[in-house]
Formats: C-alpha cells, sequence, structure tokens
C-alpha cells in the first residue's frame, strides 16, 4: 500500500542556499560599486530618480514695469478678476459638463486601474486552482505486460482503462530580489500623476478657451453696435445726398450711389459679424457640453468687453515649474521612464522564484477528497538569461535613450511655458496701452465725422470728403473694440500661460457661482454609471 508521505512529493532546500547566487549575481554584474549602490537603492538596481535640472530666468523681461508684480498671488480662480458673473457662470458650466474633460478624468481612473494592476505583480504571480479529468485507453501494442491472462491480479497492468479525476491549486511567486516590481510600481505611480497634470492641464486649457471664445464674443457684440451706429450715420448720409439731388445741387449726382455703396459696405459687415457672434456662441455651447443653440439665457443680452486689470501678479519664471500641469506632467514622465531603466537592468540578475502545487486525485470521483488522494509540491526555482546579455545590455540603453528623450522634452516644455508667459506679459503691458492711444483716434474721428456732416449738408464738402471721414470714423471705433478685446485676451492667455485655474477641481464652487444656481440647458450626455465624472476626481498631482 502507498503511504500518504509517498504520494506528496515535496523538494524542501531553504532559500538560504540562494543567497550566495543572489550575491554571485550581483557582483558578477556589477562589481562592489554596484553592491553599494544597490544597498543604497533600497535592495534595487538601476537608478534613483531626482528631478533633473531646468533652465528658467530668473526674472522677468517686464518685470520693472508697475503693472507687473513678482509677488506670489492667487490666480486659482484668475478668471473672476474680469468681475463678469456671467464668464463665472460659463466657466463652471464648462468644468461640470466639458466632453473632452470627461474623457481625461477616465483616462485617470484608467491609469488608477493599472496602478493596482501593477502592484498585484508583486505579489504570487500564479494563484490559480484547477480541476480536470481524464480518461485514458491504454494502447495494446505499448503495454508493460501484455502477456498477463486475464483474470490476474495484475490483470491492469495490461492495457487498461481508466480514470483520474483532480482537483487542487498551483501557486508561484517570483521575488523580487532586484526591484524589478517595485521599480515598476514606481513608474506606475508616476504615471498615475502624469495622468492626473493631463488632466489639470485640460483644465487649464479649457477654462483659457471658455474665456477666449467670451471675449471674442462680446468683442464682436461691441464692433456689431460699432457698424450699427455707422449704418445709422451712412443712412442719414444717405437722406442728405438724395435731398442734395433731388434740389438738384451742384455736383451731387454722385453722391447718392456713392452714399449707397458706403452703406451697402456696411450693411454687409454686419452680417459678418453675425456670423461670427453666432460661431462664437456654438464653440461655447460645445465647451460646455451641450448641442450648439441659443445662449441668450446665459449671456443675459450684449455686454461690453471685459476689462483687463491694471496690475498683474505673475510671481517668478521659476513657479512655472510647479504651476503649470504640462511640466509637471513632462516631469512625471521622466519618473516613469526612469523606473523602466531599473526594470531593464533587472533583467540581468538572476529570476527566483518559489513554485508549489497542491492536489487530490484519484480514480474514482468519490474517493478524490480522501486524505490518501492529497499531494503536492513545493520548491525554489532559478531562471537566469546568461546567454542574451548583449541584448539586455542594448535594451538598458534603449531605455535610457528614451529617458534622455524625456529630460530633454521636460526642458523644452519649460522653456516654452517660459517663453508662453513673457510674450503674454508684453502683450498684455502694450495691448493696454494702445487702448488709450484708440480711445484719443476713435474720439477725434467723431469729432471729424461731426463737423463733417454738418459741412456737407451745407454744402462747403463734397461727398467724398464725408465720405473719407466716415471710414476713418468706422475704422477707428473698429480698431478700438479690437484693442480692447486684445488686452483681456492677452490677460487669459497670460493666466493661461502661468497655469491657473486647474484648481477649481479641488473646488467646483470656486468663483462664487454655487453649481445649484447654475442654468439648465439642453441635455448633457450621462457619463457611465460605473465611473465617476471629472468633477468627482480627488485624486491630486503629487510634487516632489
Amino acid at each position: 500500500m502507498v503511504t500518504e508521505d509517498q504520494k506528496m512529493a515535496v523538494r524542501s532546500p531553504t532559500l538560504a542556499a540562494l543567497a550566495p547566487v543572489c550575491l554571485l549575481a550581483l557582483i558578477c554584474a556589477t562589481g562592489c560599486t554596484g553592491v553599494r549602490q544597490y544597498v543604497h537603492n533600497g535592495f534595487k538596481v538601476g537608478p534613483n530618480y531626482k528631478r533633473p535640472a531646468a533652465p528658467v530666468a530668473d526674472e522677468w523681461i517686464d518685470s520693472q514695469s508697475s503693472r507687473i508684480s513678482s509677488e506670489r498671488g492667487d490666480n486659482r480662480a484668475w478668471w473672476t478678476v474680469f468681475n463678469d458673473p456671467v464668464l463665472d457662470r460659463l466657466v463652471q458650466t464648462a468644468y461640470s459638463q466639458n466632453i473632452t474633460l470627461r474623457e481625461a478624468g477616465f483616462r485617470v481612473s484608467e491609469a488608477q486601474s493599472q496602478r493596482r494592476v501593477v502592484a498585484g505583480n508583486f505579489f504570487p504571480q500564479t494563484q490559480e486552482v484547477f480541476a480536470d479529468y481524464t480518461r485514458t485507453q491504454r494502447s495494446q501494442e505499448t503495454a508493460l505486460f501484455p502477456t498477463i491472462p486475464a483474470g490476474s491480479p495484475f490483470a491492469n497492468l495490461a492495457a487498461p482503462q481508466f480514470s483520474n479525476w483532480r482537483v487542487g491549486g498551483n501557486l508561484a511567486w517570483e521575488l523580487d530580489f532586484w526591484g524589478r516590481y517595485r521599480r515598476a510600481i514606481e513608474g506606475a505611480d508616476s504615471r498615475l500623476d502624469a495622468s492626473v497634470e493631463e488632466f489639470d492641464d485640460a483644465i487649464v486649457i479649457l477654462i483659457g478657451e471658455v474665456a477666449t471664445t467670451y471675449v471674442e464674443l462680446r468683442s464682436l457684440e461691441q464692433r456689431l453696435d460699432v457698424a450699427r451706429e455707422n449704418a445709422n450715420l451712412q443712412n442719414e448720409s444717405v437722406r442728405v445726398a438724395q435731398a442734395r439731388l433731388d434740389a438738384k445741387a451742384a455736383d451731387s449726382e454722385l453722391d447718392t450711389p456713392q452714399a449707397k455703396a458706403n452703406l451697402g459696405n456696411t450693411l454687409a459687415a454686419i452680417e459678418a459679424f453675425e456670423i461670427q457672434r453666432r460661431q462664437a456662441q456654438n464653440r461655447l455651447a460645445v465647451l460646455m457640453g451641450m448641442p450648439p443653440h441659443d445662449l441668450s439665457y446665459m449671456l443675459d443680452g450684449p455686454a461690453s468687453i471685459p476689462r483687463a486689470s491694471d496690475v498683474v501678479t505673475v510671481g517668478v519664471p521659476a513657479e512655472l515649474i510647479w504651476r503649470r500641469p504640462d511640466v509637471r506632467r513632462a516631469e512625471r514622465l521622466v519618473a516613469a521612464q526612469s523606473a523602466e531603466i531599473g526594470i531593464a537592468q533587472s533583467e540581468l540578475y538572476p529570476h527566483m522564484s518559489i513554485n508549489g502545487m497542491m492536489a487530490w486525485e484519484a480514480e474514482h470521483f468519490s474517493d478524490v477528497f480522501k486524505g490518501g488522494a492529497f499531494g503536492g509540491t513545493i520548491g525554489p526555482s532559478l531562471r537566469w538569461n546568461v546567454l542574451n546579455y548583449g541584448r539586455l545590455l542594448n535594451n538598458i540603453r534603449v531605455q535610457d535613450a528614451r529617458f534622455q528623450q524625456l529630460v530633454a522634452n521636460y526642458q523644452q516644455t519649460v522653456l516654452q511655458a517660459n517663453e508662453e508667459a513673457e510674450n503674454a506679459i508684453v502683450a498684455y503691458l502694450h495691448f493696454t496701452d494702445q487702448i488709450k492711444v484708440r480711445e484719443e483716434s476713435a474720439r477725434q474721428a467723431s469729432e471729424a465725422e461731426r463737423v463733417a456732416q454738418v459741412k456737407y449738408q451745407e454744402g462747403e464738402i463734397d461727398f467724398n470728403r464725408l465720405f473719407t471721414v466716415q471710414q476713418l470714423l468706422l475704422n477707428q471705433q473698429e480698431l478700438l473694440a479690437v484693442a480692447r478685446g486684445n488686452a483681456a485676451q492677452s490677460l487669459v492667455d497670460l493666466y493661461r500661460a502661468l497655469g491657473g485655474g486647474w484648481e477649481i477641481r479641488l473646488n467646483p464652487s470656486m468663483g462664487g457661482i454655487p453649481s445649484s444656481e447654475l442654468p439648465e440647458g439642453p441635455p448633457v450626455p450621462p457619463a457611465p454609471e460605473i465611473l465617476p465624472a471629472p468633477r468627482q476626481l480627488e485624486m491630486e498631482g503629487t510634487e516632489e
């Protein structure tokens, strides 16, 4: 009778026997310096990540301007500096309902789940149960004892049919001697951080686009008002020209058609502005996650262009590294790739695992769970890919080259952030100065048009002179509206370049409008119920 001890095969060499192999592998691959670094890194091979240096200026080019403050300001809800409740509502509605932002939020959820998958590899990689049944008919030609007569006690050895029932489980655990799985978790953590920064950058872009489109809409409304006002003036010129023609005044034959042509050009410009205004409204609707529709109920009718602040707090250039989500994302991708170098280096060393199997096995199902049916194995194993060192070393070089690429990308992102901020600062300063010049020009042109209208009615000047003055007035008033819009837009660009606004996800009511008071529009496609909407995202970007 086969005893239970005989049916259980257990391999029992201790893991301590593998320690000399591990130490020998480490010394052979890296030398004594590598051993010290391995211990210093927390028993992990590969480099420990350090944030790379990035080129930043000490101060802004226009830091001496009285309208630029280098103090650290609170730009979290920067759009409120315009003191425009309509803009506040648009921003919060867009944050709550924007579809692109929702997509970015689901990418964060994906990264969260992927991080958990990677962390699971730190524990036994194979954990499975199995159950199977086989029915075997042994060949007569390959039977061990084909001549044993039937009826003999050993007849079942000849060419038997037999069944095998088996129920059990397997376990395999590769031990993380070299930090392969811990480096993978580091990389997953950094990629999760990068996805959060991408989400924050999407918020910055979204708020910037909402503010930009809103400024454009208000600028178009003001240009429409200018065009309509000038159309009224030109219509009056048509009336006067027709009256002079009816009175058979000298040199009046060309005045009426010329005045009507001038009026027609202005009316055509009004239609073009109407098209652009509707397109701006449609763009706002899409940014708010709604189908294009009339937004009059949200815009409260035409209004003036948002007024730029007299003084802007911009901090110092070095703050862009932690202010801007796109810069932080680029840095987190560098950290993730640093971990990939350690993962690649771990392939130079032996893989050590503990493997085990236990099962209940019997010919008849009724005997499967009897004590004598139990058996199993357990023991360590070692795999060392010593014949592919050329491939492994080149893979390390590949990962290092990718790391260097991402370092360069991070440094370039910092430079571009600095450039965008400097460009926005100089635009803000000069566009605000331009407003004063345009206001004086428009005032003088208005006075010139008033005088010319009187002189034309009295016959002191011809229509060509009046036409020239009216065109000057139209141009100057339109240029004033454009300058005001440019000044407001430059301020939007400046705050966007400084990276403000993403903090709204930490406080959705930031900006002074409770979500319960937001206006209702057309229905927005719902988010899948299995995942939270982006506004419910509670994670914060990490910083080192």
